[in-house]
């Protein structure tokens, strides 16, 4: 067990007598992707003089903490910067459908002409060139059409979430902000001002082989550059600046792919579930690189006003390769039967149907498949409401269904990966989070809380108003325990 590995004597609550009320000048936020939280127990008894084992030992770790349902990136990174789920902020998945926007490519200029509906897709193909790390950023020609106050216009990833971001209101309020990530279309993170970033920084990871855990580490450095750069109040070539630097942001992160490049191209060993030594090696080069932000926020005497979250936007299934196997996606259209208009494919399925009378007949096709495409759950109608996704019949992203399969199952051809994210197991959603800062005292929370919860959190300990965040208020949110003053 971690607390035994490291010794530590953790206080475990659900909330502290005398709650963390200090304002920091500064806020850093990492998002490991794939690191699961019992990822972070292994790797401590692991490396116990490891960077992330001495964060922790002045840290509130989250044991019991889950991202966003659909646990895709792009949710992912929506539900920590707005606060919010998808029901609320819009975003599903970075591959989607809604039922109000025209595909790029099916008008002549932005007059949004013919029935709306249409794939929705904010990754790689928004860029010129997707085969470049820098290809001058987001192409207007490859965009989505919406109607944006009574205009169509082609939509950019900042003016498709619904609610306002955690840097929109730092940027706000005079302070700067910096963000980066693996696609220009994290500009998603500006909020719908577009005004949410002093400075971004977004190499286009696809012009490396994904699979390539060498390539990705080089990849990662990008980012791990940036953030040095970014403390000694510089920036980098390419970055996408509107307000230059002048000091240390108040607020800024990014994310690291090789812990899940790792994990989908070698995962963990069967049977003692163990990191493959790849997989170590991406985590060791992780730890490091955090390492070396703690290093330089250190040497410019900042370290003790500065909070580090780590709260990854996604976890990966299957931990067990054992439960491995894939499906092809071409099966679920005729399993389903009726006319498809868009199915969001990983490891969970997200289908809009052309007609939202037919439902209930899809269901019952798909229930006739649930063996041959090895279903878990079908979640239609009122459940869609109950659980808290939203009403398809008046929000146009909201999925007519939502198909888990059964753990393990990923609806792919591709032969290239053993693990894949996006679904709704805890796999995929039960995720690394700790907030760290040499004033804290260690404290474990056993009881489930949720990424969203440090938007909230991270404006409060900057001394702004987390009830700011339209994402928080419309979903009755709150601060994650021991931040509650």
């Amino acid at each position: 067990m971690l607390l035994k590995a490291l010794a530590f004597a953790a206080a475990v609550a659900p909330a502290l007598a005398t709650d963390n009320d200090k304002v920091y000048k500064h806020v850093v936020t990492f998002s490991v992707d794939g690191l699961h939280g019992s990822d972070v127990e292994k790797y401590v008894a692991k490396r116990p003089d490891s960077t992330i084992a001495t964060l922790l030992k002045t840290a509130y770790e989250y044991t019991d903490c889950y991202t966003s349902a659909p646990s895709d990136s792009y949710p992912g990174v929506a539900a920590f910067v707005s606060g919010a789920d998808p029901r609320t902020t819009g975003i599903w998945y970075d591959d989607t459908y809604d039922r109000s926007f025209w595909s790029p490519y099916s008008t002549t200029g932005t007059n949004c002409s013919g029935p709306p509906g249409a794939e929705v897709t904010y990754d790689e193909t928004k860029d010129y060139d997707s085969t470049k790390v820098w290809s001058g950023g987001i192409d207007p020609a490859n965009l989505p059409q919406s109607i944006i106050g009574r205009k169509c216009t082609w939509t950019y990833p900042h003016q498709r979430i619904r609610v306002n971001t955690i840097y929109e209101i730092v940027e706000a309020s005079g302070k700067q902000t910096a963000y980066t990530d693996k696609h220009p279309a994290y500009d998603m993170v500006r909020g719908p001002s577009g005004k949410g970033l002093s400075v971004g920084y977004f190499p286009e990871i696809q012009a490396f082989d994904t699979t390539n855990l060498t390539q990705i580490i080089g990849y990662d450095q990008m980012h791990v550059n940036s953030w040095l750069a970014w403390i000694n109040g510089t920036s980098l070539v390419n970055s996408e600046v509107q307000d230059p630097l002048t000091g240390i942001p108040t607020l800024f992160g990014g994310n690291f792919q090789a812990v899940s490049v790792g994990q989908k191209t070698y995962g963990y060993v069967a049977g003692s579930l163990d990191f493959t030594p790849e997989l170590l090696r991406a985590l060791d080069f992780v730890d490091n690189s955090i390492g070396q932000v703690v290093s330089a926020l250190k040497t410019k005497g900042v370290f003790d006003d500065t909070l580090i979250i780590v709260a990854s936007k996604h976890g990966q299934a299957p931990i067990d390769p054992t439960l491995y196997n894939k499906v092809d996606q071409a099966l679920l259209p005729p399993a389903i039967k009726v006319p498809v208009a868009f199915i969001t494919t990983d490891d969970i399925g997200l289908v809009f149907l052309v007609d939202a009378r037919d439902t209930d007949a899809a269901v019952d096709n798909l229930n006739g498949q649930r063996d041959a495409l090895k279903i878990d759950d079908i979640i239609s109608g009122d459940r869609l409401t109950y659980l808290g996704y939203g009403d398809p019949s008046t929000d146009p992203a909201v999925p007519n269904i939502i198909i888990k399969p059964k753990l393990g199952t990923i609806y792919t051809t591709s032969t290239s990966k053993i693990a894949e994210h996006g679904g709704l197991s805890d796999d995929d959603r039960k995720v690394a989070c700790f907030a760290s800062a040499t004033n804290i005292e260690r404290t474990v929370f056993n009881h489930q809380v949720f990424t969203k919860e440090f938007a909230p959190t991270i404006l409060q300990a900057l001394g702004l108003d987390p009830m700011s965040l339209q994402g928080v208020v419309a979903e009755g949110g709150k601060v994650i325990d021991g931040f509650r003053g």
